[in-house]
């Protein structure tokens, strides 16, 4: 699923962040247990939330302990992956109101495609890890899905919607999102760090993001 859905769309586009934001789990967390680097990534991608060191970088530090996973592990951790309470609601009520509902994610294709499918998301936009062989090589495939790339992401489902930026929202919780929340019309943290909260429009802190809805006025 890489996010192709065609037409004009009459309602506002949502985009969501995925870890910590579409799910409750950060999904590379979920790869790192199996591959015994749990501690290291666990701190590697606390310090790249919070703005501390670049997104890029980070990520292929963190990749790079996958080395030699087989690729069973992609139906282990989709197993333990969490959606967030709300999540249903809010996708049912962009739809009915005419709008398109999208993921990009600093995370990975192979664990999140399923459940974009699952839940009804007309876009999907994230990393892929290189596979060889059936194990995982600890390199990323492709161009890294970064802060520009999250808000290129906006960018272009808009277009592809024929939905103006000003109907546009984007939720997140990390500091590879704040472009894109910057480049939307409302810019939603949450349940974010701190850097996040600071320069968002508007801050969530309970995990339930049926709350969006109230802020598109499609829920009193």
């Amino acid at each position: 699923m890489t996010g192709t859905a065609a037409g004009r769309a009459s309602g506002p586009l949502v985009v969501l962040d995925a870890d910590s934001t579409l799910i409750r789990e950060e999904a590379i967390e979920l790869l790192a247990d199996a591959a015994g680097s749990l501690d290291l990534v666990t701190e590697v991608t606390e310090r790249a939330m919070r703005g501390e060191l670049d997104f890029a970088a980070s990520l292929r530090e963190r990749v790079a302990t996958l080395v030699g996973l087989d690729v069973a592990v992609f139906e282990q951790a989709r197993a333990r992956m969490t959606p967030t309470a709300g999540v249903h609601e809010l996708i049912e009520g962009v739809h009915a109101a005419g709008g398109r509902m999208g993921v990009v994610s600093g995370g990975f294709h192979e664990l999140l495609d399923p459940l974009a499918t699952r839940l009804g998301l007309d876009f999907c936009r994230a990393n892929r890890l290189e596979v060889v062989g059936g194990r995982l090589t600890g390199r990323v495939e492709g161009a890294i899905i970064d802060a520009h790339a999250k808000a290129t992401a906006l960018d272009e489902w808009a277009e592809a919607s024929g939905i103006r930026l000003d109907c546009t929202v984007a939720v997140g919780d990390g500091a590879n999102d704040l472009e894109m929340l910057g480049r939307a019309t409302l810019g939603v943290a949450f349940c974010a760090k701190p850097v996040v909260r600071e320069r968002a429009d508007v801050a969530i802190d309970r995990p339930d993001l049926s709350q969006v809805l109230a802020l598109l006025g499609l829920r009193g």
